[in-house]
């Protein structure tokens, strides 16, 4: 059965823009050669965490959301323990509705919702 997912990697500041994209790369090449399909990917770049892992207060954030076979996602998983340069992964399954919203925000649907400024 397929389901839609969303995964989060977060990866060590240490290492380059293009190790890091080399990184990303190969774990999109091991979703498409297990039998998923890339629906999207944002790469938020070198963020400040909220708290720090392993001493380093930054680290490269890149979301992945793809349709793929249940048993690849947990291969998935046990590839980005075993990578060293990976701090932290999150990977969810998207229900319908969440599957709506990214549609909807990826094709600029959804506007922020900042309350305006008082004049004075």
């Amino acid at each position: 059965m397929e389901h839609q997912y969303e995964s989060v990697v977060v990866l060590t500041p240490v290492m380059t823009e293009d190790q890091v994209k080399e990184t990303i790369n190969k774990y999109r090449a091991f979703l498409e050669k297990g039998g998923a399909t890339i629906v999207h990917q944002q790469n938020w770049g070198l963020t400040k965490m909220a708290y720090q892992i392993q001493n380093k207060g930054t680290a490269y954030y890149t979301v992945l959301e793809y349709k793929a076979p249940t048993d690849l996602v947990s291969k998935f998983e046990v590839q980005l323990k075993r990578d060293e340069s990976v701090l932290r992964f999150l990977s969810i399954v998207l229900d319908k509705h969440a599957v709506s919203y990214n549609q909807r925000r990826r094709n600029g649907e959804l506007k922020s919702q900042q309350p305006k400024k008082a004049e004075a």
